[in-house]
């Protein structure tokens, strides 16, 4: 949470509702560490429409971000998606973070919209549970 706050919300001046923690008991929170401390962080929900995980408020400790962190965890949220048997994931990315999914083989969705008082768009990726060699 402390992780969350500091790279996602400090910058936007947003403090933690208890009310929206409490709504977080049943997701997947996946954390990366480093030396016994959290540098990076997501949480996987699940998605009433089928068969589908959205992840969100994904975060990297700003002195590790462009180290390849983000995207191990992306990966690994991947893998996590296919064990639950969902087939793909779904996220409201900021637009600033728009080339980092891209990269991953994310989808773009429909047009922009404004969550958190920022430009975001809904991305998508089929994740595949029979990989190639």
């Amino acid at each position: 949470m402390t992780l969350r706050d500091e790279v996602l919300r400090k910058p936007l001046n947003m403090l933690f509702d208890p009310a929206e923690l409490q709504k977080e008991s049943s997701d997947f929170h996946v954390v990366g560490i480093q030396k016994g401390l959290v540098v990076a962080c997501c949480i996987l929900s699940k998605v009433e429409q089928g068969s589908a995980l959205k992840m969100r408020q994904v975060a990297v400790c700003q002195s590790l971000q462009r180290n390849g962190l983000g995207s191990q965890m992306v990966e690994f949220c991947e893998s996590l998606t296919v064990e639950l048997e969902a087939q793909r994931i779904v996220l409201n990315a900021r637009e600033s973070a728009l080339p980092f999914y891209l990269a991953l083989g994310y989808e773009v969705e429909g047009g922009e919209f404004t969550e958190v008082g920022l430009p975001h768009r809904r991305m998508w990726k089929l994740v595949d549970s029979h990989p190639s060699a």
